[in-house]
């Protein structure tokens, strides 16, 4: 049985408590490797060591940080099969998309951001002929991170990467129910020659290791993607403390169709916004609002659609389209909220049901594509993160309408808009609360903009410029002329 190890100080370890956890593989159900059970023992050897890195790496010129990180991604590009393996296996997802789509995006990470701090530049204010003001940005110290296990590697990446390059040393958490390309990463990190202390990698569970990432008093900041209600418990804990915080949580995110929309582009693009990565992806548009005259067009193509190319079985095969849901726990969970969904009325016209492959994968984790109408806008069904193949349809007759239902809930991370009318575009995605607005297309990212949520969806933006301010601290010096 595979044995992942923590990476503190340029070392692959066993945890302080030599315990492990079980780690599945949600394809087939059983357990394939072993997850250190670390503690707070644990995340203060990490943080001795990133301590002790800080002052030579935050002194390290940009330029040969920037070389470091180029490399890492280049050995990741060069081993491409074997991550994509790992995080199928571990994470439950088609083989295709962590080749095509979680790699190939961890590696832009990593380059994208050792690129960018070469040409991270700061402000000048001059006041006249009496004095110049300019700002310094300086690293903050030893930081923590704690990522997700919807896309593992591509946001352990996404949070890591902006850190270092901007000169932190880093004391980072992988979801444990995901840990394996992570610990992968950090064999990778040892043969680039990254040093020791700079990156450290502590497995475990989040009460335990996220836990004492957010209490430790010398780790000055959180960078934090996952559940809101685990958001909020690390803001009362770290607030009081007055650690920077970035946090990307929930989403439930509308999908807006009007009947001028290319139809289909609208459709192919709505399968995939709905049911991607098993609809576990924090953007999937899980609300879809169709303009009433289409409506039942619009129904009897998306449901064919996704009953007829939808195919859901073993990851590993390339026909497959939905793989496994990540665990046995959120499996039940989504069970459940399609019985609720039935219970608040809701009419199932396609999937709502646990599917078994045959063979191997036959006690794997999977579910059905499913699309259920009826609902109300603002039952639970359709006010509450479900991170599934779930989703609601359901039609509205004017503007107002469209943006009252998308509104209604607590979450504002992204939407998606389909119309053809420019002006319509314009004032539909300046009137919705959310961080992002897609409009006639769906996560078509430029790893230079801003990306994060309103409201319960969070607080902060990563990435581009944004990613490396929150991991530096200004400093405004005034020289009198």
């Amino acid at each position: 049985m595979q044995k992942i190890a923590n990476y503190i100080n340029g070392a692959l370890v066993e945890p302080v408590s030599k315990q492990y956890i079980d780690n599945y593989n949600p394809s087939t159900g059983s357990v394939y490797s072993l997850c250190p059970d670390s503690d707070e023992r644990d995340v203060e050897l990490a943080y001795q060591a990133a301590e002790a890195a800080f002052e030579s790496w935050s002194n390290t010129p940009s330029e040969k940080r920037s070389r470091i990180m180029v490399h890492i991604s280049e050995l990741l590009e060069r081993d491409i099969d074997k991550f994509a393996m790992a995080e199928t296996i571990d994470q439950g997802k088609p083989l295709w998309l962590s080749k095509n789509g979680e790699m190939p995006r961890a590696i832009s990470n990593i380059r994208f951001f050792g690129t960018a701090i070469e040409h991270f530049a700061s402000e000048a204010h001059p006041m006249g002929n009496h004095a110049i003001n300019y700002t310094l940005r300086t690293p903050i110290g030893v930081v923590g991170c704690i990522s997700p296990w919807n896309l593992p590697l591509y946001l352990f990446t996404w949070k890591i990467a902006p850190a270092i390059a901007a000169g932190n040393c880093v004391v980072a958490k992988p979801s444990e129910i995901t840990p394996y390309t992570a610990y992968l990463l950090s064999e990778i990190c040892i043969e680039a020659g990254l040093p020791p202390g700079v990156l450290n990698i502590v497995h475990g569970l989040g009460p335990k290791v996220g836990s004492a990432l957010t209490v430790h008093p010398k780790i000055k900041a959180i960078s934090f993607t996952g559940g809101t209600k685990t958001g909020a418990e690390i803001a009362r804990v770290a607030a009081p403390m007055f650690k920077k915080l970035s946090l990307e949580l929930g989403g439930k995110n509308p999908n807006i169709i009007f009947a001028d929309c290319d139809f289909d582009k609208m459709l192919n693009e709505t399968v995939r916004s709905s049911f991607l990565n098993q609809g576990e992806i924090c953007l999937c548009g899980s609300r879809i609002f169709v303009e009433r005259s289409i409506y039942d067009k619009f129904k009897a193509e998306f449901v064919n659609k996704v009953k007829t190319e939808l195919v859901v079985g073993n990851p590993l095969d390339a026909k497959t389209k939905t793989g496994a849901i990540v665990s046995k726990m959120h499996f039940d969970k989504v069970l459940n909220y399609i019985e609720l969904a039935k219970l608040e009325g809701g009419v199932i016209l396609c999937g709502g049901h646990a599917v078994k492959p045959e063979g191997e994968c036959a006690n794997g984790w999977y579910i059905a594509p499913t699309i259920i109408e009826g609902l109300s806008y603002d039952c639970r069904t359709n006010q509450e993160e479900i991170f599934g193949p779930l989703v609601t349809i359901t039609p509205f007759d004017t503007e107002e309408e469209a943006l009252m239902m998308a509104n209604s809930t607590e979450y504002g991370l992204a939407s998606t808009i389909w119309t053809e009318n420019l002006t319509r575009a314009h004032k539909m995605a300046a009137e919705i609360k959310a961080g992002i607005v897609w409009v006639n297309c769906w996560l078509l990212r430029d790893l230079r903009t801003p990306f994060g949520g309103v409201k319960s969806s969070g607080v902060g933006r990563e990435g581009g410029l944004e990613a490396l301010r929150f991991f530096t601290e200004a400093k405004n010096v005034c020289v009198k002329l």
